[in-house]
């Protein structure tokens, strides 16, 4: 994307709302230089604690700067350290309402299952909230609205995120759009070049760096597709080859849950957002083409007659 600012939400938008801070904060933290990071794991760790805080105060408690500060509450999408103290002050309000729980603890190895459910359970929801909360509306509509035109949809991705893409395609392929997913890296560039303007293809990757996908959005890019890529870092190498980026979530990564299984969650959740839309604008023709996919595979949901 050609407004990297923009794509992370910085201060030419609305400032996120407190229920987004901490949201923004567990999406941008991993692109963050350490210095910054600290600064956003303080204010998202004790947003009571560092609403109360200077600017200097806060740049003495994380040991950075007050310029790391203010480039934190920036990147943060906030036009300034003020503006982010009073998200830190409503943030601190709702959880201390009981709104925003605490976070889990990591799993251990030695946790009884049904604590492993609980945790699990917890982090999905959070993961789901997050990416809902800090999806961009104005970014999906213009993906939804490229789609439901599209001659053509191709859909990238590997390993998990090629798991997503299978997903996407189905869904679109039963409402009557031509779509195509592509894992097979050669494959994705062969089809890219037939790409053409009125075409869309959608690269999807958590960390926004995977090549495999960046150079089959790249070719659709430069042969005048709509292009899209759902990413867990809006700032990713990807994003500069995308016409419209939509940011999803990530819980935190630990030895027994790895980052595939959060990312992909949030995937869902964005390709199943994206998809309605589609469903929505090309419901005349949608609904009858559901309709002809459900009769054509009925027969193999109902149990045979047994002699």
């Amino acid at each position: 994307m050609k407004e990297i600012f923009a794509a992370t939400g910085g201060a030419a938008g609305a400032p996120p709302a407190p229920a987004a801070l901490a949201a923004k904060v567990r999406t941008l933290a991993p692109s963050m230089t350490r210095s910054m990071q600290r600064v956003a794991e303080a204010v998202a760790g004790d947003p009571a604690g560092c609403a109360a805080l200077t600017v200097t105060g806060l740049a003495e408690l994380t040991g950075t700067s007050e310029a790391t500060v203010v480039r934190t509450a920036r990147l943060l999408g906030y036009p300034g350290y003020r503006d982010l103290r009073l998200a830190l002050a409503g943030l601190a309000a709702q959880q201390q309402s009981g709104r925003a729980p605490a976070l889990t603890t990591d799993i251990a190895v030695d946790d009884p299952i049904a604590d492993v459910v609980t945790k699990l359970a917890y982090d999905e929801q959070q993961t789901l909230a997050d990416t809902a909360a800090g999806l961009d509306t104005v970014q999906l509509g213009a993906a939804v609205a490229a789609a439901a035109g599209a001659r053509r949809i191709d859909v990238y991705g590997v390993g998990a995120s090629g798991l997503v893409a299978q997903d996407l395609v189905q869904k679109l392929l039963r409402i009557g759009l031509i779509a195509h997913a592509h894992g097979d890296p050669h494959l994705a560039v062969t089809n890219a070049v037939q790409l053409r303007a009125g075409d869309v293809a959608i690269a999807i990757t958590h960390s926004g760096s995977t090549g495999d996908v960046i150079e089959p959005l790249r070719v659709a890019f430069e042969h005048g597709a709509t292009t899209v890529a759902i990413t867990g870092r809006p700032a990713a190498p990807v994003t500069q080859y995308a016409d419209h980026v939509l940011t999803t979530s990530t819980a935190r990564e630990s030895e027994l849950r790895p980052a595939a299984m959060s990312s992909r969650t949030s995937q869902l959740l964005v390709v199943d957002c994206l998809f309605i839309g589609v469903a929505q604008r090309t419901y005349e023709r949608a609904a009858p083409a559901l309709a002809a996919s459900y009769e054509a595979l009925a027969h193999r949901h109902t149990p045979r007659a047994t002699r």
